[in-house]
């Protein structure tokens, strides 16, 4: 079983998000080698938990912790009391050389008024060492996100009174009121020029909430290391079709979009329609008109913003998640009438992706919506970070081109033979996920366990593996 699936189930069970024995029969039924998102869904699917946003967060910290090390415990012990919350089964701690030795001690906060100022020390602190995300939750030790690495803030658990104050003093009225009556939150958070993407959730020992930094500039397409801009440029020349960016979560998704949205606001002369939820980095219309929503303040959902979008006069539809069946009929439908469509989805390779697309529909529609997806798709960008030997994250990425074989693959309901194709495609521009991350150990950028652990091809892990 995958490490990440460990994770995800041991806090799961931890937080009583699910029971243990769904997931064993999804493990039964999927086998050992599931995707950690695959096995989400089915657990949403079968009705083991009701919750999308808390299940989403969990399978983001879940696939992070999968990194470094294995749960604490053996998630199917029936003897595991399931009391620890994650990295607290290892103190790496060293808050000194974050300088927030002079910080008030944050179980004792005792107001929203030194909360917030106790968060807003913590958060530009986040800015300033280079941090991706930020854990305050109760019954566990504050800590922060440094290139995939856990480091600690504190050598205490936050207490639930603490884990309350803080993450709740930046909300506004309207937003606590929300999150009081739904149990979860999704919201950005603007604090001074600053933003931030913020999930709370409740869980057994109190409040937990997760903020992602948001980069404050946009970053050049090309900047990200995608080392075939041409393909890319290609896609993103097109007046209609469908684009699809997808990956783990925390794999940079979001990055790399803003990326595209500023790569096409620079160089078309287009009407660009944004939905996101929430909204994370704010595009500026450039030679483009943007029209940029969020889920929620500015609409219901993505599909009631999607049908909008298709009577405001589009020619870019760019849209966060691609999660339910509504949201992605109607794109590959506004993908085929003349407009370019860009969505994300949670998959790890370009087989994944289609098979999510298509499985959402009913076995009756599928078909239909294979021969739809065949015609209108234009491209498949899947992408993830590896951690790096110096210390840094590395994009490694594959890439699938539509052309006549893959299409016919896509009509025909041959996932399987699309790997084929991406090998003998490199002339198109096409690229496998396995040829990036060893073309990444062979410029010595990730080191032999990293890409030993990233690779699938057993050819490539065998040459990686004489030379360890």
């Amino acid at each position: 079983m995958n490490s990440d699936i460990k994770w995800l189930i041991f806090l799961g069970l931890e937080r009583k998000l699910f029971q243990e024995d769904p997931c064993r029969e999804i493990i039964e039924a999927k086998g050992d080698s599931v995707d950690i998102v695959t096995f989400a869904e089915e657990l949403l699917q079968v009705g083991a938990c009701s919750d999308f946003d808390a299940m989403q967060a969990l399978v983001e910290v879940a696939f992070n912790e999968s990194y470094e090390k294995g749960p604490p415990i053996d998630p199917f012990d029936p003897d595991s009391a399931f009391e620890q919350m994650p990295g607290d089964s290892e103190d790496t701690s060293d808050s000194a050389k974050f300088g927030i030795s002079d910080m008030p001690e944050l179980n004792k906060l005792d107001s929203l008024e030194a909360a917030d100022d106790c968060l807003k020390v913590i958060l530009n602190i986040c800015q300033e060492v280079g941090a991706s995300d930020l854990h305050l939750s109760a019954g566990a030790r504050p800590f922060i996100r440094l290139c995939r690495s856990i480091e600690y803030l504190s050598e205490d658990k936050l207490t639930a009174n603490a884990s309350q104050l803080l993450n709740t003093a930046l909300l506004s009225v309207a937003d606590r009121d929300t999150f009081e009556n739904k149990q979860d939150l999704d919201l950005a958070l603007l604090v001074g020029e600053s933003r931030y993407r913020l999930n709370l959730m409740v869980h057994k020992d109190g409040i937990a909430g997760s903020y992602r930094i948001v980069a404050p500039t946009i970053p050049e397409l090309y900047s990200l290391g995608f080392d075939n801009m041409d393909v890319i440029n290609k896609l993103l020349s097109y007046h209609n079709g469908l684009i699809l960016l997808t990956g783990p979560v925390g794999a940079g998704k979001t990055t790399t979009l803003a990326a595209m949205i500023d790569e096409l606001n620079k160089n078309r002369t287009d009407h660009l329609i944004i939905v996101e939820q929430p909204i994370e980095i704010v595009q500026s219309s450039k030679n483009c008109h943007i029209t940029q929503r969020e889920v929620g303040p500015h609409t219901k959902s993505y599909s009631s913003a999607l049908k909008g979008a298709l009577r405001q006069d589009p020619d870019i539809i760019v849209i966060g998640e691609l999660r339910d069946l509504e949201t992605i009929e109607m794109a590959i439908s506004a993908s085929e009438t003349g407009h370019l469509v860009i969505g994300t989805l949670h998959t790890n390779n370009a087989a994944n992706t289609l098979n999510r697309v298509l499985d959402v529909f009913p076995a009756a529609q599928q078909g239909q919506i294979r021969a739809m997806l065949a015609g209108a798709l234009r491209g498949i960008i899947c992408q993830n970070l590896i951690p790096a030997i110096d210390g840094t994250l590395k994009l490694a990425y594959e890439i699938l081109i539509s052309n006549t074989g893959v299409r016919n693959m896509i009509s025909e309901n041959k996932p399987e033979s699309l790997k084929n194709a991406m090998e003998t495609g490199a002339s198109e521009g096409m690229q496998l996920m396995d040829k990036s991350v060893f073309k990444l150990w062979e410029n010595g950028e990730i080191s032999d366990e990293v890409a030993k652990r990233n690779l699938r091809d057993k050819m490539l892990r065998t040459r990686v593996e004489a030379r360890m």
